[in-house]
């Protein structure tokens, strides 16, 4: 027995009463999408300038990972790894072609990506380096944004993410972002690790100063400490190349992907890392029921061959260079500062930013504001420029009446 559709107002209503206030959404209830547009219950039809937070840089429903979805749905979807299954190896390969790195180890959240290897740089800092066990510390950043586990709140400077929820987890250092001699000073000989964000992005979209991540790469290989890149967010394309790190000379120990990794349409998330890190695992150490599944890993698959084939990295790098091109011409005096690499792109203001937003909804625009006083638009990477100058048209109009 189905119930009959909801109206909008009821699903705001019934969301807000049985659902967990963990999210302030824009009120545009959606309920079909395709590439870069959506529409929304009433029919109305808007620009998806967000992508998920990045996960469709792919576009909403590309066909290619929908036929790899159905089809492998059809098949079989779940094995446990307690089974070997055929789709697995595809892509381990495929993630060891792209990426240059030795193994990985597939997840489902970006959050498990990140407490895998927030696990092998703490097994890796007692079993090969030698630092007494419970002794480790993880280098991260102000401003970070890895996800909102005990263990990942406890590595954040942001203080909503941590309240009421202790006693959090210790053995997390704090650096400023960007600054190459905090860094440095943070580093002790019970250091195992530094993670970052080669890009910040709900920090909003901060790029830290050039040479920052080669010279992280060379303290970090002089001080016998791993070097961890998340580009959850950042990276398969988003930011202009397939990883945001390639914009400078460094190679890390350890990579973690998500979002995209699965073309929006099923959880999907990697550790990459070089074979010394990663065999510090044995059975039974780490695990999931669902990571690696044939399901995720014919998306995941199908994902990245679009990424490839389709160019999306090429595709950012030149239309983000010319949106912000454009989005700098804009005179307005609430903009602070306009920033990004490819289609990943921060627009700070000196004031809140979501009536900006909501402004923006109503001129069929969809975008979201991070940390009060930003707008980032990040759309699938798919659009095009007659597309790009639809948007770049009503943001002016908002950002200037």
């Amino acid at each position: 027995m189905s119930s009959s559709p909801l109206s909008p107002a009821d699903c705001i209503a019934v969301e807000n009463e049985l659902g967990a206030n963990n999210y302030h959404p824009l009120d545009v209830i959606i309920n079909r999408a395709e590439g870069i547009w959506v529409w929304d219950v009433d029919g109305n039809k808007y620009l998806d300038f967000l992508a998920a937070y990045s996960a469709v840089n792919q576009g909403h429903c590309h066909p290619r990972i929908r036929e790899a979805a159905i089809g492998q749905m059809a098949r079989i979807t779940l094995t446990s790894r307690a089974f070997r299954n055929d789709q697995l190896p595809l892509l381990y390969r495929k993630l060891h072609e792209m990426s240059g790195m030795d193994v990985s180890l597939p997840m489902n959240s970006g959050a498990e990506a990140v407490e895998t290897a927030f696990k092998a740089a703490r097994k890796w800092g007692e079993k090969v380096k030698g630092i007494a066990g419970g002794s480790q510390e993880i280098i991260v950043c102000s401003d970070n944004f890895h996800g909102r586990t005990i263990s990942i709140i406890s590595a954040s400077t942001e203080e909503q993410y941590r309240d009421g929820f202790g006693p959090l987890t210790p053995g997390f250092v704090m650096a400023d972002y960007g600054d190459i001699e905090a860094l440095e000073a943070a580093i002790t000989p019970n250091t195992c690790a530094f993670v970052v964000e080669p890009i910040q992005g709900e920090a909003g979209i901060r790029i830290p100063p050039e040479g920052y991540l080669a010279a992280a790469g060379r303290l970090c290989r002089e001080r016998n400490v791993l070097l961890i890149f998340d580009e959850i967010q950042s990276g398969l394309g988003r930011c202009g190349k397939l990883f945001a790190y390639q914009y400078e000379d460094v190679v890390p120990d350890g990579l973690i992907v998500g979002k995209a990794l699965s073309g929006g349409f099923y959880p999907v998330s990697a550790f990459l890392a070089s074979r010394e890190v990663m065999d510090v695992f044995t059975p039974g150490d780490h695990g999931s029921t669902f990571g690696g599944n044939p399901l995720g890993c014919a998306i995941a698959l199908a994902a990245l061959e679009v990424i490839e084939e389709e160019r999306l990295a090429e595709r950012s790098a030149e239309l983000g260079a010319w949106f912000l091109e454009q989005l700098r011409t804009i005179e307005s005096p609430h903009i602070r500062e306009i920033r990004g690499r490819g289609l990943f792109i921060g627009l700070e203001l000196d004031e809140p930013a979501r009536p900006y937003c909501e402004a923006l909804q109503e001129e069929g625009l969809l975008c979201k504001e991070t940390h009060e006083n930003v707008i980032r638009f990040a759309p699938p990477l798919v659009i095009g420029r007659d597309d790009l100058e639809w948007a770049f048209e009503r943001i002016r109009k908002v950002l200037t009446d």
